[in-house]
């Protein structure tokens, strides 16, 4: 057995594009810019993730918020565990009409057994959209 090093940030990211092919991730195209155990942050935009009225839908920065923290969790456990969300809340600040947002997952608790993160969304105009906190239980592969 071979000891590698670990992933380079940049392949991580590019891992974690590959393995979301076909999900509802690249169907509201949320772009994964950073990914590590202490945070991740990534794009969408708003167009084709509006409600009626043609604003920002709520759900989709929930979306985007649970995507990026549960990456981050995902990261913290390792490859012998896997993160599952368990929690998930949000407040709405104001609404984005057009362009695209940007989240910022950054880790609150990062333990044993479970990883917590809070979720900043801003529009392209740094003003904030959205502030997501989101738990993930780790558990074991193969315990399914």
């Amino acid at each position: 057995m071979t000891d590698t090093p670990p992933a380079e940030p940049t392949d991580v990211v590019a891992a974690i594009r590959e393995q979301n092919r076909g999900t509802l991730m690249e169907r509201m195209g949320i772009e994964i810019l950073e990914a590590s155990a202490s945070g991740a942050v990534g794009t969408m935009p708003v167009a084709g993730n509006t409600q009626p009225y043609g604003l920002l839908h709520g759900g989709a920065s929930v979306v985007l918020a649970e995507t990026l923290g549960s990456f981050a969790a995902m990261l913290h456990a390792g490859e012998e565990r896997q993160a599952v969300g368990i929690e998930v809340g949000a407040t709405h600040h104001r609404s984005a009409l057009e362009g695209v947002v940007t989240g910022r997952a950054t880790a609150l608790h990062l333990g044993r057994t479970t990883a917590s993160y809070e979720i900043v969304v801003e529009d392209s105009a740094s003003r904030r959209v959205c502030t997501a906190r989101l738990t993930c239980l780790l558990i074991d592969r193969r315990a399914g």
